[in-house]
């Protein structure tokens, strides 16, 4: 890996504020922020590494609160553009006896405007060529026809730049229809060093539910690391080196009390990312990420509850 890298992490997708009910069936919202890719990039950050997002955001009132998100959060943010006649994004969380459930007002949102001229001709293109790892997700595909050109482009573009691609299925149906997810998840993962699926995706996606056909599966399309997000079971680490032989291990989970598992997926990928940048090997790297989920669905929404370097030091 080059070390002469002015970021560790970039991530590639949609940022969107948040709105979470805080008790199943009271109309009461607390108001954070959400978006896969930049709670990764979040995470990055409080782990330590030197993080920078790549979107676009509104022109409006909350374009303006994730940007003073980004700056308290120290995450780069010279290549996202404000767009005048498009909203930035918002969802509500809801939670009732099934878990919690998405409902998302982002259609025609500025992010699903992301082209792969704008990422060319612009800050992000140049940031492309100078970030250890790039990050991007399902949902990075999802939200437009355009968006999907674009994470596929900055995804060959970091390649190019000698960088780590890594990739979260991240599947949402509500966002795009069953064949198309599976095209281009399949596509992506084909440009991706790092796969970082949910057992739960791969189910929707193919059928596959045993932990050690969902990473054969993985590798099978071209990704020749796959750590399998358990949930609370932990994590498969599946690493595929040159000569195609596999090596495979189990990380156990850590039995806390669930809050909220919003946003615990991102959590795992931004601190994995961030160990991987800063030298760590898969399995240590996805030990320290396991932890690091395992602190953030004690607490409610997706970014508050990140967290820190030193916190997940402590329970190491």
């Amino acid at each position: 890996m080059n070390h002469d890298k002015s970021f560790d992490v970039v991530a590639l997708g949609e940022a969107m504020v948040e709105f979470n009910q805080t008790h199943a069936g009271q109309p009461q919202y607390l108001q954070g922020f959400g978006g896969d890719t930049s709670n990764a990039a979040i995470a990055a950050a409080r782990a330590g590494a030197r993080s920078a997002y790549l979107t676009r955001i509104g022109d409006d009132a909350f374009g303006n609160a994730l940007l003073d998100l980004w700056a308290r959060e120290n995450v780069d943010v010279r290549a996202i553009e404000r767009v005048a006649d498009k909203p930035t994004g918002i969802y509500f969380v809801t939670h009732g006896e099934r878990g919690h459930t998405f409902s998302y007002l982002r259609a025609g949102s500025a992010a699903s405007a992301m082209t792969p001229q704008w990422l060319e001709s612009g800050p992000a293109g140049e940031i492309l060529k100078t970030t250890k790892v790039l990050h991007v997700s399902g949902i990075s595909l999802a939200i437009s026809t355009s968006a999907c050109d674009t994470a596929f482009a900055a995804m060959r573009a970091a390649r190019e730049a000698g960088a780590i691609v890594s990739f979260d299925s991240n599947l949402r149906l509500k966002l795009w229809p069953l064949e198309r997810a599976r095209a281009c998840i399949a596509h992506a993962v084909s440009l991706t060093d790092v796969f970082l699926p949910s057992l739960e995706d791969v189910e929707a996606l193919c059928g596959i539910s045993d932990p050690d056909a969902v990473a054969d599966w993985g590798h099978a399309l071209g990704a020749p690391t796959i750590v399998l997000k358990l949930g609370a079971e932990g994590a498969l680490v599946s690493v595929r080196d040159a000569s195609g032989s596999v090596k495979r291990e189990r990380v156990p989970g850590r039995p806390v009390q669930l809050v909220d598992a919003t946003g615990a997926g991102d959590c795992f990928c931004g601190n994995l990312l961030a160990r991987i940048a800063q030298g760590s090997p898969m399995l240590e790297a996805a030990r320290y990420a396991n932890v690091a989920a395992s602190i953030a669905v004690q607490g409610f929404g997706a970014v508050a509850p990140l967290p820190t370097k030193q916190e997940v030091e402590a329970l190491l």
